[in-house]
């Protein structure tokens, strides 16, 4: 790495980069980002690998999920506790019933960006640049709202402090504890079949629990049972951002990425000359790299090589986003190709962003049925291939919203009014998300038996 520096990232064309039109104002809030302290330690990122490694090997399961993308309006507490409590769900499920340990990783403290397939949007005539999350610019339509502004930046760091502040207050603080299993549940779960479900298993768990008790394991003397690790992630879009937030490790002399323990590659940014290749190489935190339709093979091993050149277990995942369409012709060449070239890597489907459609009122949303049928050829693939399929990624709520149709709760498009509040992409909500969760539960079960 000794051709890497933090800010050798700005001698490589970038995509997907806002342009500031004040120079001075970007160059200072860079300063004050770079003296702040950082949001996640060298440690925790390193622990994110070493389970990630797990994961690589067939030994848990990925489960990483959260918002589209993170708002400055919606900020709360109460938001927080809703996608902690929905992760913690989800994760029971799967080790549960698919006796399975489950790493997870969390769409959140840092999710703000997000890339666009257009640079400019048009409404009532007017041509104004795309909203591209709110560490950059305001989701409202005006041309002052649309001026990318960098103090967002300090203004997003601050909210992801907050966050993981709550967060690892839950994590350790007893909330986690498997003993409130029930007390997890939500009222919007409650109205549907998830919440049997998830009830019945809950049981199980009870029971389980009081067996345990009685052999003399218990919360009080195995911290195992009442706390819990949810690490973050987002989308290193930002470059400014990332920069400003890297650190370099006093004992290793490693660089790190301190504004998230996981951080990917989108499908937009992910050419090998590029800037968001070059910064992501140089930094020791997990890579995730999303692989879409128009990946060739030839391209995803020289990413490979690039950002994991010593093979290390736990440093990358590829995160399928084919659509349910195009995943039976698109995903078996690149798994071939890296099984090809021995590398080891966590493979995640993302099931959300290949199956994202437009109704007839200019509504996005994404149906369940096509969301399930992606999943479901992801581990079919896998198993024909001799491959495992590691993961899942989701973009999902624990807030009773109504963006995605279907499922077992028959949400129609009609219904996507009631409560449609993404300012980005459809997400599922918890009843759709333990849906998935019970289903990937089973698959990891079957999994099992088969070896």
């Amino acid at each position: 790495m000794r051709d890497w520096e933090a800010g050798s990232w700005r001698k490589h064309p970038a995509q997907q980069l806002p342009i500031y039109p004040d120079e001075a104002s970007l160059l200072d809030a860079g300063r004050e980002l770079s003296k702040l302290p950082p949001l996640v330690f060298a440690g925790e990122i390193d622990a994110l690998r070493t389970d990630l490694g797990k994961v690589s090997q067939g030994h848990a399961f990925l489960l990483q999920g959260g918002d589209c993308a993170e708002s400055f309006a919606e900020f709360s507490a109460d938001k927080i506790v809703q996608t902690f409590k929905l992760l913690l769900q989800m994760s029971v499920v799967m080790t549960f019933a698919g006796s399975s340990p489950v790493v997870k990783v969390g769409r959140i403290a840092g999710q703000f960006a997000k890339p666009r397939s257009a640079a400019t949007e048009t409404m009532g005539g007017i041509e104004l640049p795309s909203y591209r999350g709110d560490i950059i610019n305001s989701v409202d339509f005006s041309e002052d709202a649309r001026r990318p502004d960098p103090q967002r930046m300090l203004k997003a760091y601050h909210q992801s402090s907050a966050t993981l502040n709550l967060m690892r207050a839950f994590a350790t603080g007893g909330f986690a504890d498997l003993n409130n299993v029930h007390q997890w549940n939500q009222g919007f779960v409650a109205q549907t079949a998830q919440h049997q479900k998830y009830e019945s298993l809950a049981l199980q768990i009870e029971k389980a629990l009081g067996f345990m008790e009685a052999c003399g394991i218990n919360s009080a003397n195995n911290p195992q049972l009442n706390r819990t690790t949810i690490y973050t992630s987002h989308e290193a879009l930002l470059l400014n951002y990332e920069q400003a937030l890297t650190r370099q490790d006093s004992l290793s002399g490693h660089w790190y990425d301190c504004s998230a323990h996981m951080l990917w590659i989108g499908d937009r940014t992910r050419q090998p000359d590029h800037a968001h290749v070059e910064f992501l190489r140089g930094v020791r935190n997990p890579i995730g790299i999303k692989v879409g339709p128009s990946t060739v093979p030839s391209d995803l091993q020289k990413l490979l090589e690039l950002l994991n050149p010593d093979n290390e277990p736990g440093r990358v995942t590829l995160i399928s986003r084919m659509g349910a369409e195009r995943i039976s012709e698109k995903l078996p060449p690149l798994v071939k190709a890296v099984q090809g070239m021995g590398a080891d890597v966590v493979w995640c489907s993302d099931p959300m962003h290949g199956n994202t459609v437009t109704t007839a009122t200019g509504v996005k949303t994404r149906k369940v049925n096509a969301i399930l049928s992606e999943m479901e050829r992801f581990f079919e693939i896998h198993r024909a291939e001799g491959s495992y399929a590691g993961g899942v990624h989701l973009e999902m709520t624990g807030d009773s919203v109504t963006e995605c149709v279907g499922g077992a709760y028959q949400l129609t498009e009609a219904g996507l009014a009631e409560r449609y509040q993404t300012t980005c992409d459809p997400r599922l909500n918890a009843d759709q998300s333990l849906e998935l969760a019970f289903l990937i539960a089973d698959t990891l079960s079957r999994v099992k038996r088969q070896r």
